[in-house]
């Protein structure tokens, strides 16, 4: 029997830029407008699935960290969000630096498209959100309280079932049609004549990521060596295995037994490593809130959005909670991203598929960048609790 050949979502998304690129020349707009309708119709399912998705994921995420043991739980959750705020301020003051010059030497902002001339979709739907992104937030973090320090067992299962068709329905009915969407967009886009300016900054915005992902590991193995009186370099070399699983798995989750098996060789205790490792899988982003920080200053540049420092810690802050949710799918972390992006920022349905096609692009080296520093936090930690008698007792709670 054959074997049947998957291609994974980074290559369908490449695809599907150059398509939109080739076909964008040679398309006549009736059929550019099919795929309008398209992006039209798909755009008002995703601002329909944002607020569900923050309740059906952040709602158990703050549930199970609230029934968690402690000081221990505290300071590892403490470390890795003030390290996401970090590399998401560090990703933004080096974005004001870069950026503005970059796009200024490539024409400044996309081009406007005149109304007479625009296309549009044949038709739309219509499909309200059922609440606003703020307040599915706030009734996450009431309920998810609720739930951890009530003991209510009946909600937990209850949400965390919710939680369930959440993530098949990103896993089914949205990852799957990226590639789709970022098509339609990208073949607009070249019909229009923007896509060449936006081509040139994205591969200039890329390489100045991945310069600040390196950055980021590099801060915070310095950090963790000088608590730890070790050679931040060398402690950083173990962690390399842990990085290069990341790298092809994109999933930090896949990840975690070489990178309990790294942090335990740079001498963390197994206790200590079995409790932070696979708790900072799920709430240490700080690779991801860098990446999305510098796409989401990149766009707000390109299309003329507020990008105010005020605005953006605003937006740090809110996207550093927010990706603690984050599903454990490729491009899972840029839908639980798309809530700030659209209620703070006032991303479109352009800037948005912009955004999920820069992010997917690189989706691995963020993945690599929070496991890898994952080590780091549980140097830190295992500091200052890896002689704590319970440490055992609160591995087996978080596990």
């Amino acid at each position: 029997m054959q074997k049947k050949i998957r291609i994974g979502l980074l290559p369908r998304v490449i695809i599907a830029i150059l398509l939109g690129l080739f076909l964008g020349y040679y398309l006549p707009a009736p059929a550019v407008r099919v795929f309008l309708t398209f992006n039209s119709i798909f755009s008002q399912f995703l601002g329909f699935m944002i607020p569900l998705i923050i309740i059906g994921l952040v709602t158990p995420a703050i549930a199970g960290i609230g029934k968690g043991a402690g000081k221990l739980l505290l300071a590892t959750v403490v470390i890795a969000y003030v390290d996401t705020i970090v590399a998401g301020g560090l990703s933004y003051g080096t974005g004001t630096w870069l950026f503005p010059s970059m796009i200024a030497s490539t024409g400044g902002a996309i081009p406007q498209i005149e109304k007479a001339t625009e296309l549009t979709p044949y038709f739309t739907i219509n499909i309200p959100a059922m609440v606003d992104v703020m307040s599915s937030l706030v009734f996450s973090f009431i309920v998810g309280l609720g739930i951890a320090y009530g003991g209510l067992r009946t909600m937990e299962n209850l949400f965390s079932e919710f939680k369930n068709i959440i993530e098949k329905v990103i896993e089914k009915a949205i990852i799957p049609f990226l590639p789709l969407y970022i098509f339609g967009v990208f073949l607009s886009m070249t019909h229009n004549g923007q896509a060449r300016q936006v081509l040139i900054v994205f591969s200039q915005i890329i390489i100045v990521i991945l310069v600040l992902h390196v950055l980021i590991l590099v801060y915070e193995f310095c950090i963790a060596g000088a608590i730890v009186k070790r050679n931040p370099f060398r402690l950083l070399w173990n962690m390399l295995p842990a990085y290069l699983t990341a790298l092809g798995t994109s999933s930090s989750a896949a990840t975690i037994p070489v990178t309990l098996k790294q942090t335990e060789k740079n001498g963390v205790s197994n206790e200590v490593a079995g409790f932070v490792v696979p708790l900072c899988a799920t709430i240490h982003l700080s690779g991801s809130a860098m990446k999305i920080t510098a796409c989401a200053l990149a766009i707000c540049l390109l299309t003329d959005l507020p990008h105010d420092p005020g605005l953006f810690i605003y937006f740090i802050l809110m996207l550093s909670i927010i990706m603690v949710a984050a599903p454990g799918v490729p491009g899972g972390a840029i839908m639980a991203a798309l809530a700030p992006l659209s209620s703070i920022l006032g991303f479109n349905e352009e800037a948005q598929a912009l955004m999920i096609a820069l992010y997917i692009a690189m989706d691995s080296f963020g993945t690599a960048c929070n496991v890898t520093g994952d080590g780091a936090i549980a140097l830190a930690v295992n500091k200052f609790f890896g002689k704590k008698k319970d440490m055992s007792t609160l591995s087996n709670k978080i596990s």
